[in-house]
């Protein structure tokens, strides 16, 4: 016993497995089945996606693209009259890419942006699917608001009126919508829940004074970030200097003017970080002028009164002789002294208290290359400083921590400047003391001749001095006036005017993929969540002898309908169809052809088991109400009938008395018999008008105890004497989880018919009924498929009776079967 339940449960483990399995052609067809269904799923979602896509307003793309020229070799500010000026090149500066696409996305140049255009005030009206932007020559209105500030928001719509005054209404204000409506004339003031609003009719836009504007303001920083995240910075290729912008917009020409105005901003702010350091230089170069122009005025003086008073002669010539030994060591004292004098006034410049916080010179003829790089580096990091406290306050701890490195920074470079100066101090100390040797042989010169020979040496670095800054000036000024952008348009923002957004081929595309995918899914869904038996292919594994397979008979004209309907329905529409026979002699339909492949295999069947035997008795039930065994029942006897044989239908479902009605339920029948009211049965057995050798036993009377009357032996006498006048007895009996009617039959008959009803089964009782065909809990158990769909695909009536044949019936009469 045990070894069988084990053998039991592994088949049954095996029979889940083979049930629970897909395959790609048994979903295909399970589909074509349901073709309706993707039909209507493709309409809806193509309906949807038309809709959304006639509801979403349009989307534009703008590009351009914007060349960062290169500054090899410090082109600085000067780069692009560099060719014409010579090299009169000041500043020497590096441009970064990177640095520049990180300032064109800057959020304060995009607010710059957005308040040069207005962008924080929008207009739109109600199209035909969407509303539409009005902007530039299309917008009917401006409006201006006194008492909003730059980050308050406010909503509302203007109405035009019959004597030309504009109504303002639908006020939506800090978050809360006001019911107000205020009247005003355009150009005049109107007080309104958001302060005074003035509305001017926009020249060149009467075509659209009528209809009704909506108008929005919002806070500029928040209108800025919305439209830097619409913004794109990128690079074109990593080998050039190529950066390409490009933004989304309802509306194309407002994408370009936002384009053209941030390419203008950010030149602007480039040229004024530039000029920023020529300013401070040219300071710096008219205050060393002016104090050197009064020493230098001075000097002249001097030399001018002391060889008046002493009538001295030319000293260079008295001493000719001598100096062409030491000319070459004055010109070096000469050029040392000129840059120690510079070097000097930088130093104290930088130790003065009204330079700080202020721009150092640049390139001020120090000539010490370490020395300029601190101070460019010190100018960069004020002009950062100087920005901060600009857009904050001196307080910010940002400002804090950069006035202490800048403060650290101008200790090094006066550190460096002192150490320069002693550098050139000892190189100076090293010349003079080279010329006092030379000095020396000229000892018999005056006095005076040395006098004047110190007051012009200085007057001459004094001179030299005041011309170098006098060209520097000049090259400051230069600088200015040559400054130009740094950039150059290489492509002006412009694009295509198919809307980038919504993309109708991508949405309706996706529309009719989902369309498809949606009722896949539901069948996917529904097949894996069926658990009753849907067709043969869920039987192929049971090892009880298989039949017959009976399809699913409907009305030719309500074939299509049937199929949609739901299992309910179906089954009340087959019950209004009971108690007709199907079976017609010379019909080819596929229902009449399935009955004769049924009777073929159970006269093999019954030939090759019971030949011993003159009459077969089969007994016809199921688990199920509404399994179809009473039809079966009638029909196939009706089939045996056809051949020619005799043939006996006997009702023993004394509870419902179904295959009755195939009778007309008349009033006295078997269980009349049973109970002794009638002792003769011939009298009780009903011939078929059609067919003279097909007879049906009714129930009769409904008794109260059915299985108390078949359990008495003059039932099996009776069927024991029925078998002498008859080839074949059908018994139609109820169904045997629910009543031991069919138990008590089952001792009298020699066959079985188990009719499994597709649809209807749950297939976990397939266990069950191979239990009982392993136990022989019933004679000759064989089993027939009631009830298959042809137009279910996987399990579907499709695996014969197809060929050469059509589902409309010969004779032109279409029934529905019975229970």
């Amino acid at each position: 016993m045990a070894d069988n339940n084990n053998n039991t449960d592994l088949f049954f483990q095996e029979l889940q497995g083979s049930r629970n399995s897909l395959s790609f052609k048994e979903f295909f067809y399970l589909c074509l089945g349901r073709w309706w269904w993707f039909a209507l799923s493709l309409v809806l979602v193509l309906g949807a996606g038309v809709a959304y896509i006639l509801r979403t307003p349009p989307v534009y793309t703008r590009s351009a693209s914007l060349l960062i020229k290169e500054e090899n070799g410090g082109g600085g500010a000067l780069s692009d009259a560099a060719g014409v000026m010579g090299d009169l090149n000041l500043f020497r500066t590096k441009t970064n890419v990177n640095n520049e696409m990180q300032s064109l996305q800057s959020p304060a140049v995009m607010m710059d942006v957005v308040k040069r255009l207005g962008l924080n005030v929008s207009y739109s009206t109600e199209g035909r699917f969407h509303s539409e932007v009005l902007y530039g020559q299309d917008r009917p209105y401006e409006v201006s608001f006194a008492d909003l500030g730059d980050n308050e928001g406010v909503s509302f719509t203007i109405s035009p009126g019959d004597d030309g005054s504009l109504l303002l209404e639908d006020f939506v204000y800090d978050g809360e919508k006001q019911h107000v409506s205020v009247s005003t004339k355009p150009g005049a003031e109107a007080d309104t829940p958001a302060g005074r609003i003035r509305v001017d009719l926009a020249p060149g836009a009467e075509g659209i004074y009528g209809q009704e504007v909506y108008v929005s303001k919002g806070g500029v920083q928040a209108v800025a970030e919305a439209y830097s995240k619409k913004l794109s910075v990128g690079l074109n290729d990593d080998e050039s200097t190529v950066i390409n912008l490009s933004i989304e917009d309802v509306c194309p020409q407002r994408a370009e003017d936002v384009l053209n105005t941030l390419i203008a901003v950010y030149n602007e702010d480039w040229i004024k970080d530039k000029n920023q350091i020529a300013v401070s230089t040219s300071m710096f170069i008219d205050d060393r002028l002016a104090v050197i122009e009064k020493e230098l005025g001075s000097v002249d003086e001097d030399i001018s009164a002391y060889k008046s008073e002493n009538l001295l002669p030319d000293v260079q010539a008295a001493a000719s002789m001598y100096m062409t030994q030491s000319s070459e060591t004055s010109a070096q004292i000469l050029e040392l002294s000129t840059r120690l004098a510079m070097t000097r006034y930088v130093r104290n410049y930088l130790a003065s208290n009204t330079s700080e916080n202020q721009l150092l010179p640049a390139n001020s003829g120090i000539q010490s290359s370490a020395i300029e790089q601190q101070i460019a580096e010190y100018n960069r990091l004020q002009l950062q400083r100087n920005n901060l406290v600009a857009n904050s306050s001196e307080s910010n701890p940002l400002v804090v921590d950069m006035d202490e490195s800048l403060k650290t920074m101008r200790g090094a470079i006066i550190s460096s400047v002192d150490n320069h100066i002693e550098t050139l101090n000892t190189q100076i100390a090293a010349l003079e003391h080279s010329e006092r040797q030379t000095s020396e042989r000229i000892a018999e010169n005056p006095g005076q001749g040395r006098y004047l020979l110190s007051v012009e040496r200085q007057q001459m670095v004094m001179e030299s001095l005041y011309l170098f800054l006098l060209q520097k000036r000049e090259e400051n000024e230069l600088s200015q006036a040559f400054t130009a952008y740094n950039t150059r348009v290489i492509t002006p923002p412009m694009g295509s005017m198919i809307p980038t957004a919504p993309s109708t081929k991508k949405i309706l595309m996706v529309a009719f993929v989902l369309g498809l995918l949606i009722p896949m899914a539901i069948i996917y869904l529904l097949e894996s969540m069926n658990t009753r038996v849907r067709g043969r292919k869920d039987l192929e594994n049971l090892t009880l002898p298989f039949a017959g397979e009976i399809p699913l008979s409907v009305p030719g004209g309500m074939r299509a309908k049937f199929s949609r309907l739901s299992p309910s329905r179906r089954r009340k529409l087959t019950e209004q169809g009971a108690g007709e026979i199907v079976i017609k002699q010379g019909s080819r339909n596929v229902v009449n052809e399935a009955f004769r492949v049924l009777r073929t295999n159970l006269e093999f069947m019954m030939d090759a088991g019971e030949a011993e035997k003159g009459c077969r008795v089969c007994l016809f039930t199921s688990f199920n109400v509404g399994s179809g065994k009473t039809f079966l029942a009638a029909n196939t006897a009706a089939c045996f009938a056809l051949k020619g044989k005799k043939v006996l239908a006997i009702d023993c479902d004394l509870r419902k008395a179904s295959l009755s009605v195939y009778a007309g339920s008349p009033s006295r029948g078997i269980s009349d018999y049973l109970a002794r009211r009638c002792d003769d049965v011939s009298s009780l057995i009903v011939t078929s008008p059609n067919l003279k050798t097909f007879d049906l036993l009714p129930v009769g009377t409904m008794p109260p105890n059915p299985a108390e009357l078949l359990a008495e032996p003059r039932f099996a006498e009776l069927v024991g004497a029925l078998r002498k006048d008859y080839d074949y007895i059908f018994i139609d009996c109820p169904p045997i989880e629910m009543v031991a009617d069919t138990q008590i039959v089952d001792r009298v008959v020699d066959r079985t018919l188990f009719v499994v009803r597709a649809g209807l089964l749950e297939r976990d009782m397939l266990q069950v009924l191979q239990d009982n065909y392993d136990k022989k809990r019933f004679r000759n158990m064989v089993m027939v498929l009631n009830g298959t769909d042809a137009g279910e695909g996987r399990y579907g009536y499709r695996y014969g009776y197809k060929y050469g044949y059509h589902y409309g019936y010969s004779n032109g009469s279409d029934h529905y079967y019975g229970k």
